[in-house]
């Protein structure tokens, strides 16, 4: 492996370490842009667009809203689905290995400041799992909504549990992937995949994610891996602290820390975790690592994993936003077989690159 920096800089450092099943959809979804449209202007909402007097931006968010209808968002979740399908298999595979993965399975809360968007929110998870992952029947209100984790404050009045839903200490995870002899070349370089397929010929329409997190100290701390339905906001038990983390700011290629947005996510983390802190003055002092970055996107949503134009030996496996971690064991799986045998493996035909012509 080569990085820039050092193995688990970059991207690896700052993401909340998921491993699930239950949130691995395309970003666009149906109603996806009228919600950023109403975010402008406004850099404390979950997802803050900032226009660009960029070209490329504008033809960039004009194809992420040609992929936000129903029907393209279901052909993308099956897409995804079913190359995730084996993620912890192959988890458990990288594990008897001696890769040190640090995966754990605590599952992961769904935390509602309502009943009824906790039920919504529900029912088009159970529709969209369709059998591939289980989810509760119900979800579980009033007091004792926030009794399946010891992190959630009272003001959290409905929750639900998916259960075996892991997390991973990212750095530590590709620390531990070392050193691996190969004859050929796999671009996974997030954002800066973009030039470098450049230089081989390729263009790729990369536009950042930008997501914030933090990690800070909490007592009770978090059991499970959480996710804030209203905020758009999670939360990870990594490596004995806490990282909190969200929001999706399209605001450019760039990793600029606006720490407006560090605030937003904290205030938001403060609705379903309690008052741990008081005021947004005493962030500095509590949290540590501020982190940016900018998951990388295409504009269907879907990353490319497939062979470069024009190169025998050149592969390229990058575009997947925010689940980089979840689908990384499952993307190199499928590439391994199709660098070794020649053959592009059927779940890998949703992510070619030609697809980005039309």
């Amino acid at each position: 492996m080569v990085e820039r920096r050092g193995l688990g800089s970059g991207a690896s450092r700052g993401n909340a370490g998921w491993i699930c099943l239950s949130h691995s959809t395309p970003v666009p979804a149906p109603g996806v842009v009228r919600y950023a449209l109403r975010s402008l202007g406004r850099p404390d909402s979950p997802l803050y667009l900032r226009p660009l007097p960029d070209p490329a931006f504008v033809r960039w968010l004009w194809r992420f809203w040609r992929s936000s209808t129903p029907a393209a968002f279901r052909r993308g979740y099956a897409a995804i689905a079913e190359l995730n399908r084996t993620t912890f298999d192959l988890f458990d595979g990288l594990r008897a290995a001696g890769v040190a993965t640090t995966l754990t399975r605590p599952g992961m809360v769904h935390a509602f400041l309502s009943p009824a968007e906790a039920r919504h929110h529900l029912a088009l998870q159970r529709e969209m799992a369709d059998g591939r992952y289980l989810v509760p029947d119900d979800v579980v209100t009033g007091d004792e909504a926030r009794l399946l984790d010891p992190a959630l404050s009272p003001a959290v009045r409905a929750s639900y549990l998916v259960e075996g839903e892991g997390a991973v200490d990212p750095e530590a995870f590709a620390r531990g992937l070392g050193e691996i002899p190969c004859t050929a070349v796999v671009i996974a370089a997030g954002m800066r995949s973009a030039p470098l397929l450049n230089e081989l010929g390729s263009r790729l329409p990369l536009q950042a994610g930008k997501g914030y997190s933090f990690s800070v100290d909490l007592e009770p701390a978090p059991r499970h891996t959480l996710y804030f339905g209203e905020r758009r906001a999670v939360a990870s038990p990594i490596g004995g602290t806490t990282r909190i983390g969200g929001t999706m700011e399209l605001s450019g290629n760039n990793n600029r820390l606006d720490w407006r947005r560090v605030v937003a996510v904290a205030l938001a983390s403060r609705h379903y975790l309690g008052r741990w802190f008081d005021d947004p003055d005493d962030l500095v002092s509590l949290i540590r690592d501020p982190w940016v970055g900018g998951r990388p996107f295409l504009p269907d949503g879907l990353p490319v994993i497939d062979r470069v134009p024009g190169h025998a030996n050149a592969f390229a496996a990058t575009g997947h936003g925010m689940l980089g971690v979840t689908l990384g064991p499952a993307s190199g799986h499928r590439l391994t077989e199709y660098v070794l045998t020649g053959r592009r493996p059927a779940s890998l035909a949703p992510f070619r690159f030609d697809r980005l012509r039309h």
